[in-house]
């Protein structure tokens, strides 16, 4: 049994690796400022779990969640790309400030390894695909470029304090509990929310923008396998993905069909900031971690569409 501290527990991504943490029989502190987070994502584990609200760009608030965490499962953060647009100094504070305090009290705790959920958008538009590691990083918003500072800087921590740290660049993820409320709220919430109000989903292009759709279970899975492999190269980034390319349009049409209502797609400009197109090797992650996508896409949808029906 070890101890973890997930960062954004109440979020997302954060609520279902805790979730999965409890049910593995860890101790598990989630820090979360509930500005994106909700408590009711943790109602089933709420007694299991010990609850610190506050922000990690509070330094101080920081040091009191790492103490004595065995790791740091950093998921916490303003994931939006037009909000970052928009606030490029708050999303700032959030995404670098708050990542820095993390890694400082994280050192300074003897944390055995920091996990960073990083993101794909760090590769930009580049047409090369799959996209690989190794590739340069091309951001072209403030969120990924804030993202990929944060890969920088955990990268930095190994090498100059020894802290071991490994960035996982998430790749579109979608599942149960993703908030389809949010201005800032991803595609495949949106979508399931438009069809089952029976409405068209608004496509921001002309729907031939594609994307390497993945699904919680995979991402709850990679962290797992990030913080504890021993093969994990420290400082080192991984894709988190399932190696699948699916079009928007491919995308509006599947989940219509999964909800049983619904109008076909209606279209709209670009957004600014936005990828044309994104698909992942995952073969590092492969090799290091021991990954490899135990949820496709299909599926996925089946279960996600299946929550939110379910959730009414």
């Amino acid at each position: 049994m070890a101890r973890y501290l997930v960062t954004g527990g109440a979020g997302f991504i954060g609520s279902h690796l805790a979730h999965r943490l409890v049910a593995d029989g860890h101790d598990v502190r989630v820090l979360d400022n509930l500005a994106t987070g909700h408590r009711h994502n943790l109602a089933e584990v709420e007694r299991e779990v010990e609850f610190i609200e506050g922000s990690f760009v509070d330094f101080d608030v920081c040091r009191r969640a790492v103490e004595g965490a065995d790791y740091v499962l950093h998921q916490g953060a303003l994931p939006s790309v037009p909000k970052s647009i928009e606030l490029p100094r708050e999303t700032h504070a959030a995404n670098v400030t708050g990542t820095l305090n993390l890694l400082v009290a994280a050192r300074d705790a003897k944390v055995k390894r920091l996990v960073y959920a990083a993101s794909s958008s760090a590769y930009g538009d580049t047409p090369t695909l799959p996209k690989v590691e190794t590739m340069p990083a091309a951001p072209k918003s403030p969120y990924a470029v804030q993202k990929y500072t944060g890969e920088l800087y955990c990268r930095t921590f190994f090498e100059s304090y020894g802290l071991e740290t490994v960035a996982l660049r998430y790749f579109n993820i979608f599942g149960p509990r993703q908030d389809p409320n949010s201005p800032y709220s991803a595609v495949i919430p949106r979508f399931v929310r438009a069809c089952r109000e029976g409405r068209a989903p608004t496509i921001f292009g002309d729907g031939t923008t594609s994307r390497d759709f993945t699904y919680i279970d995979n991402v709850v899975e990679a962290n797992l396998r990030a913080a504890t492999a021993p093969a994990a190269c420290a400082g080192r980034v991984y894709n988190v993905a399932c190696g699948e390319r699916i079009d928007l349009t491919t995308l509006a049409e599947t989940i219509r069909k999964a909800v049983g209502r619904g109008a076909p797609p209606e279209y709209a400009p670009e957004r600014s900031g936005d990828v044309k197109h994104s698909l992942a090797d995952w073969r590092r992650a492969e090799e290091d971690l021991g990954y490899r996508p135990v949820v496709r896409f299909a599926q996925g949808i089946e279960k996600t569409v299946a929550w939110y029906l379910a959730e009414g």
